[in-house]
């Protein structure tokens, strides 16, 4: 693992370089703001010599009106800095914002399921906006303040006294060593308050998401109280962690007094007699100068402090690699399906669990001949959804292998599998956007028309018609303003607009009422018609489309065999099933 400076460099390179021309512009900014800096003390000290003189005031106002258009170009180029700064920043931040929502989409649902919504906003944006602070400040307050550190110690070497240079160096360099000795102290504090932070986040997402639930079953006192524990804990890692930087705080006011003394001790040794006042102004100022980037860098180092351990959380997200990856096939083998068409699925000896050592699934095996409807039933906990996920291939299977088509589905790149495999869950999913966006997914490309005609062939004109402004109807995220059966409508048709060759149903409709359940019994049989499809249910009303019905029990297929043939069969599980009740079979 690459070590912490080693870290930030490559951070930095990574997404500062490729905006070169704001970065050169940065420089040029600091360039020339430092060298207004290193020339304003000279012109101060020739002003309070000129007014002491017996210079005539012309050119006392000379001096003056000219240290004054130094100082307000200064203040402009200062600002100009400032502000490409931010800019940049922001544009190097929102890229690794960008990366690192595309990455933590990539990673495969065990590592999403031991981490809530609230801890990944946390990573995402809470851990990338200190870096962009860090890069702000970075840029502006802590390179700029190497720039002008070096310019003044130049300036007192070249033109002061090459004795006094020498002794402001060993100051400089006896506080930057203090400094580095000093800065990696709060790191470990910050990341456990960085933790700490990213543990409070999770928990009001999780609480806020279940308001209704908490209040329903007075929950309330024991959400304030957890509340109370995460706050406190992040209370208490924060205040430790800037705790440890009272130190840099309180070494800044003895630096800045040494910094004093050996500058004038030095100047009063070396020539007592011929400094005059305007040299003695000009000497404290450019020690002022000298400390302003050593205190600026103090000052900063919490932040730096920080960052550093922002980057090494993001840096340890991005090292999170997915389990799901494309496995190349035997040689000659196809790795896509074809465009269109019902697709045959294959379990050949399936194990399966979410933890190995605990399977769900136990040596199914199942064969779904292309365009037949299957019903699956079973008992809670029997592995019907996990078939499911793992034919998305959110999973891969410890043992055996899944085949769609024949090919083995960890040799297909998984957004072309699940381009051919549609789902539709109890859980519906809408996002904040147009009835449009949430039917393509935010694919433009789809033209309206298509659309049009898929509502058409699924029956559902009337239902689209009613919307006040047709497929421009903005919906809110959740459940965006409409009745479970009318969002269970647009997923279906969401789905039919992909076309796949594999439909699953899980439990679409055990939320619905009698009467809305009915609405949508025309989609289900165009959203089946000339697929292949898997009915995951707990009501007999729901698989009586079905061609075939599999029972598990346990994670094993315990029974299979034509719908007809079973119902028909006196010792089958399904027709004890029809006569006796599903539900309490299956509770």
């Amino acid at each position: 693992m690459a070590s912490p400076p080693n870290r930030v460099r490559e951070m930095l390179s990574r997404y500062l370089l490729p905006h070169r021309g704001l970065v050169g512009s940065l420089t040029f900014l600091l360039l020339a703001s430092n060298g207004l800096q290193l020339v304003t003390p000279k012109i101060m000290g020739a002003f309070i010599n000129t007014a002491r003189s017996d210079s005539a005031m012309d050119e006392v106002m000379y001096v003056g009106f000219l240290f004054l258009g130094v100082a307000i170009v200064h203040q402009v180029l200062a600002v100009g800095a400032r502000y490409v700064s931010e800019r940049l920043a922001w544009t190097a931040t929102n890229q690794l914002r960008e990366d690192l929502a595309m990455h933590c989409l990539r990673l495969d649902m065990s590592f999403h399921n031991k981490r809530t919504p609230g801890e990944m906003i946390e990573r995402v944006d809470g851990d990338v906006g200190h870096l962009a602070n860090f890069f702000s400040q970075f840029t502006v307050s802590i390179l700029g303040s190497l720039l002008l550190l070096v310019g003044v110690l130049a300036v007192l070497y070249l033109d002061v006294d090459w004795r006094v240079g020498i002794a402001m160096s060993i100051y400089a360099i006896i506080t930057l060593f203090g400094l580095a000795v000093l800065r990696s102290v709060a790191v470990p504090a910050w990341n456990e308050a960085r933790e700490a932070s990213a543990g409070l986040f999770g928990f009001l997402e999780e609480h806020l998401s279940g308001t209704e639930d908490i209040r329903a079953n007075g929950g309330q006192a024991n959400s304030m109280n957890l509340l109370f524990h995460h706050a406190g804990n992040r209370l208490r890692t924060e205040r430790r962690a800037s705790l440890k930087n009272v130190r840099l705080w309180g070494s800044t006011t003895g630096f800045h007094l040494l910094g004093h003394l050996i500058g004038l001790g030095a100047g009063y040794m070396l020539y007592p007699d011929k400094m005059s006042v305007g040299g003695v102004f000009e000497l404290i100022w450019y020690t002022e100068i000298l400390f302003r980037p050593l205190e600026r860098l103090t000052r900063e180092m919490e932040d730096f402090q920080r960052a550093g351990a922002s980057i090494g959380r993001i840096d340890e997200l991005r090292r999170r690699s997915t389990n799901i990856s494309v496995q190349p096939g035997a040689t000659g083998e196809r790795t896509t399906l074809g465009a269109s068409g019902a697709l045959r699925v294959t379990f050949d000896e399936v194990t399966f669990g979410y933890n190995a050592e605990a399977p769900v699934l136990h040596d199914v095996n199942l064969e779904i001949a292309p365009g037949r409807v299957v019903g699956l039933l079973g008992r809670t906990g029997s592995g019907k959804t996990t078939i499911s996920r793992l034919l998305f291939r959110l999973y891969d299977v410890q043992q055996g292998k899944i085949l769609i088509d024949g090919i083995d589905i960890r040799a297909m790149e998984p957004a072309s599998l699940r381009h051919r495999v549609g789902i539709v869950t109890q859980s519906v999913q809408l996002f904040r956007g147009t009835v449009r966006d949430n039917l393509t997914f935010f694919d433009a490309s789809i033209p309206d028309a298509h659309i049009h005609d898929v509502v058409d062939s699924m029956g559902l004109s009337e239902w689209f018609g009613a919307l006040p402004e047709g497929l421009d109807t903005v919906l809110h995220s959740g459940d965006g303003g409409l009745s479970a059966g009318e969002a269970q409508l647009l997923v279906f048709t969401r789905v039919f607009l992909k076309d796949p060759g594999l439909v699953i149903l899980d439990e679409a409709s055990s939320r619905l009422d009698p009467a809305t359940e009915a609405r949508i019994e025309r989609a289900v049989d165009h959203l089946l018609a000339q697929r292949t499809g898997i009915i995951i249910a707990h009501r007999l009303a729901t698989v009586a489309r079905a061609d075939e019905i599999i029972i598990l029990d346990d994670g094993r297929v315990v029974e299979q065999g034509a719908r007809a043939t079973l119902a028909a069969d006196p010792g089958s599980r399904f027709h004890g099933m029809l006569q006796t009740g599903m539900s309490e079979l299956l509770a």
